[in-house]
């Protein structure tokens, strides 16, 4: 198993990168060093692959039929560690539920989910001790990237239903509407930091309103304090999550301002060199389980189906009433086009970022869930 992804330091504010490392020159190349034979697959059709440029937001995710694509077990069977930061988050939920069910070893996969703080997961997936990473591309990712790391974005995870109301939400003044709110200046609170990936639609959300990154004031909270300090006038704003919104939906003292792009997935699948180049067969196969576990499980409004919610809250660890709370979440395995750029500018206003912007070919590669799919470049 490699142990570094290649040889490049960070010195006196320069980077020095090997002529080994470098990386894909476009989004869609295969990471392997030899081309990848592409087959047609049963039950994905047209529909299983989008136009990455399509940002709409009643954009139809992709979808294959019912169970597919099939499992193609590999000749030897692997075992992968996938880190991730939770295991009750909902979008973690086609994870968990590919282990449940099996879908994983269909493909000759024994895989693990160990729950990892994305800065320690970072460098295990950069040199190889872990096998991939359920996060996001968020600003120590990208930081990571540019300093010498062989880790991609490789697949998406989800995107909010419409009536979702994940996102800003500000304790209004004398005379403020929804419409008319000024946040310049305001005190804004959140358990997520400036380098997540929420300050890409945090920032479009406050400049609607004459604020931004650069001119409101953060103030960090617990999970459990943020929804207290808005409501108690500690902080004028807040970003609240799945189902914490639901406690101030409708009272006219708060108004919503924006959450995450409909359409437009911010995290999911990160591999590092053991998948990308090392076996790539893993990393589909991988890609092909969990893209199976959408079409199966999660294909529509999941939440439909009683017993499945309550299976998914078994899986969770949570209370079924607080899944059911919310609107389904829109799972999507395929990445759009610019998003790494859009998350960059927001890292960049926020002041976390380092070294030069990289060009989404340094940062993203659709080829993997493109051959599970069987899409053609």
């Amino acid at each position: 198993m490699r142990r570094f992804a290649c040889g490049a330091v960070l010195a006196a504010g320069a980077l020095l990168v090997s002529a080994g490392c470098a990386a894909q020159d476009s989004g869609e190349g295969a990471g392997a060093s030899e081309p990848r034979t592409i087959k047609a697959v049963p039950g994905c059709g047209e529909g299983s692959w989008t136009d990455p440029a399509g940002l709409a937001a009643d954009r139809a995710p992709a979808r294959c039929t019912k169970g597919t694509p099939a499992a193609k077990p590999l000749k030897e069977r692997r075992k992968l560690t996938i880190a991730t930061g939770t295991l009750s988050a909902e979008y973690v939920a086609p994870l968990q539920v590919a282990v449940a069910k099996g879908e994983f070893k269909k493909e000759g996969l024994d895989v693990t989910l160990k729950v990892l703080p994305t800065p320690d997961a970072l460098p295990l997936l950069a040199k190889g001790d872990i096998d991939a990473q359920w996060a996001a591309p968020e600003a120590a990712v990208i930081n990571g990237v540019n300093s010498g790391f062989d880790i991609k974005w490789v697949a998406g995870n989800f995107s909010p239903d419409p009536k979702s109301k994940s996102g800003l939400w500000v304790r209004l003044k004398d005379g403020e509407s929804a419409s008319h709110v000024p946040m310049a200046d305001r005190k804004l609170g959140t358990m997520i930091g400036k380098g997540s990936v929420i300050a890409y639609p945090m920032n479009q959300a406050l400049k609607k309103h004459g604020g931004g990154l650069d001119k409101v004031q953060f103030q960090a909270l617990g999970s459990a304090d943020v929804l207290t300090a808005l409501q108690n006038g500690g902080v004028d704003s807040a970003w609240l999550l799945d189902p914490v919104w639901r406690k101030v939906d409708g009272d006219d003292r708060y108004a919503f301002l924006g959450g995450q792009p409909p359409g437009e997935p911010l995290g999911g699948m990160l591999f590092g060199p053991n998948l990308l180049t090392e076996d790539v067969d893993a990393g589909v196969a991988l890609l092909r389980a969990y893209i199976r576990t959408i079409n199966t499980y999660f294909a529509a409004d999941y939440k439909k189906d009683p017993a499945f919610v309550a299976e998914l809250a078994r899986l969770m660890k949570t209370d079924r009433t607080v899944l059911e709370s919310t609107p389904s979440l829109r799972m999507d395995w395929e990445i759009r086009a610019g998003t790494t750029n859009r998350l960059q500018s927001a890292y960049r206003a926020a002041g976390v970022s380092e070294g030069d912007p990289l060009p989404e070919s340094r940062l993203v590669d659709r080829a993997l869930y493109g051959e599970a799919v069987g899409h053609r470049p």
